[in-house]
């Protein structure tokens, strides 16, 4: 259940067919080949964010003397002003703000900064990413948190690689509705996130 809630909370946060039309934007100018290169680095650097998110998660909250309960009112923060952006078929500047948008069109290389970082592994995937790691006591709990960024890379690189047949065929109402559908699960989980952060550091409220 916890493997299944960890996939569907950050397929929802990284939402891979949400970011189809800003893709095609940055893209539009692009060879078959480039844009073909660029799918792949992406995909790669969003499975290398969750992965070293994963993997170092207990020694960043360490580092910086963060509860677990604190990360979780904070991530859910995070996440339900996604939620509440997608809810509205909006990336919301929460991912990047329109002037690094903006600059991303500038740009020659636009797969790592700013396609994979941080519009689909913005600062809500990567901290949903340390509390699951973080709860997780045994290592190969963790592998499974690696699996499914795993998983979720090869939906981003399919998405991607699809991205005009996809635009075409749902169109950008359908991408709206799903954007909104995904805001509307991702609620939920931050809501949730926010209560049991909220019962960690307040034990009282259990």
């Amino acid at each position: 259940m916890d493997t299944i809630k960890s996939f569907i909370s950050l397929l929802a946060l990284i939402n891979p067919v949400g970011a189809i039309p800003f893709f095609l934007s940055l893209t539009s100018q692009l060879s078959p080949a480039e844009q073909r290169r660029t799918i792949r680095v992406t995909s790669i650097s969003v499975f290398c964010v969750i992965t070293v998110s994963t993997l170092l998660g207990q020694q960043i909250i360490r580092f910086f003397g963060i509860s677990i309960g604190a990360l979780e009112v904070g991530g859910g923060i995070i996440m339900l002003l996604m939620s509440i952006s997608m809810l509205n078929a909006q990336v919301g500047n929460a991912r990047s703000t329109p002037e690094e948008r903006h600059e991303a069109e500038m740009k020659d290389n636009i797969a790592v900064v700013p396609l994979a970082i941080p519009l689909l592994t913005g600062p809500g995937s990567i901290s949903t990413v340390l509390v699951y790691s973080a709860s997780y006591p045994h290592w190969y709990e963790r592998i499974t948190l690696i699996g499914i960024g795993a998983v979720i890379a090869a939906l981003c690189f399919g998405s991607l690689s699809l991205a005009e047949p996809i635009a075409r065929w749902v169109g950008r109402t359908g991408i709206n509705i799903g954007t909104r559908l995904m805001g509307l699960m991702l609620s939920a989980l931050a809501v949730e996130f926010i209560v049991n952060g909220l019962k960690a550091l307040l034990p009282n409220l259990k």
